[in-house]
């Protein structure tokens, strides 16, 4: 197939795009013109596969401009990833995320015009909002920061402009993930970091239930919706839920054996912009719907991760 992927620099983006590349689609990739992430994406690429991916140079604002590209004609598939403001700062501010959802409907719209049949967007965790229990995808959303609004809002919009233009909507919803390529501030990340550095971490208390899922195991389970789930609702996570102390503690002893020589303690940091929550997420309906089943450990996840950091290429 021909698949559009926005976001293409992004973390979850790039590695979209390798999982495409490796299973021989061409790709479409919308990147922003004053993207300063390209070695990423390009590092991404396995070697033979260049030539199945394209680079588009285009803003989510213009989005609807990709219809007049000749590369994008024959497009099948489009993943929207491109979201602006996911940071922590950003998160808070409506405008900002609202007009993502404006731009994300353009998408939908641009897929049409392409005569896209399919529409797969990563949405989060967030748009549940604070829970103290197992969700699926039936629990009721309340979601508390902008952004967690904006991507509930966007999927209430989509289905019903997928279904008039007939294209089939298929809307994620991402837990948290880890691995090379995460953001610099992002708690895997920035543990990892300071730990190797001989830095010190002031931690919440991390008394809360938890899940982590590695980069590729995310890249892989979007794929496997796009192509083979119905459409629907889907909620993307690892079976590994467990206190998230467990997983500091387990970060940390992997930390060790690369030479970090860093320190932790718990305490009392605020939380981030959806507050207090824990994540606890049932995966049962991407299991029946898809043959995707993730194959990566946290274990085996810290370790590539830091050796990529220790090689630059994280």
């Amino acid at each position: 197939m021909k698949i559009i992927v926005t976001g293409a620099t992004s973390f979850i983006g790039a590695a979209v795009i390798r999982q495409l590349l490796m299973e021989g689609h061409q790709v479409i990739g919308v990147v922003r013109p004053d993207t300063k992430h390209m070695e990423h994406l390009h590092r991404q690429v396995p070697a033979g596969k260049e030539a199945w991916l394209q680079v588009a140079a285009l803003g989510m604002e213009r989005i609807g401009e990709l219809v007049f590209l000749p590369s994008a004609a024959g497009s099948e598939a489009w993943i929207q990833i491109g979201w602006e403001g996911a940071g922590s700062a950003n998160r808070i501010r409506r405008d900002v995320q609202q007009g993502n959802v404006v731009n994300s409907l353009s998408a939908i719209k641009a897929a049409a015009a392409l005569g896209c049949s399919r529409f797969l967007f990563t949405g989060s965790q967030a748009e549940y909002g604070i829970h103290h229990e197992v969700v699926d995808e039936e629990t009721p959303l309340w979601p508390v920061s902008e952004y967690g609004k904006a991507k509930a809002d966007f999927a209430n919009l989509a289905k019903d402009l997928c279904k008039s233009l007939k294209i089939e909507y298929i809307h994620t919803r991402i837990f948290s993930v880890y691995g090379p390529g995460d953001h610099p501030w992002s708690l895997v990340q920035s543990c990892l970091r300071t730990w190797q550095q001989g830095g010190h971490m002031e931690l919440g208390a991390c008394t809360q239930q938890w899940n982590f899922l590695y980069i590729e195991d995310t890249a892989a389970a979007l794929v496997h919706l796009l192509t083979e789930g119905r459409p629907g609702v889907y909620n993307v996570a690892s079976a590994d839920t467990r206190c998230l102390r467990e997983y500091m503690e387990q970060m940390y002893a992997i930390s060790q054996t690369f030479g970090g020589n860093g320190s932790f303690t718990y305490g009392d940091r605020e939380p981030n912009a959806e507050g207090q929550t824990e994540l606890m997420p049932d995966i049962t309906k991407i299991l029946t719907a898809t043959s995707w089943r993730p194959v990566t450990s946290f274990t085996e996840g810290i370790y590539e991760t830091l050796h990529c950091l220790r090689s630059g290429t994280a």
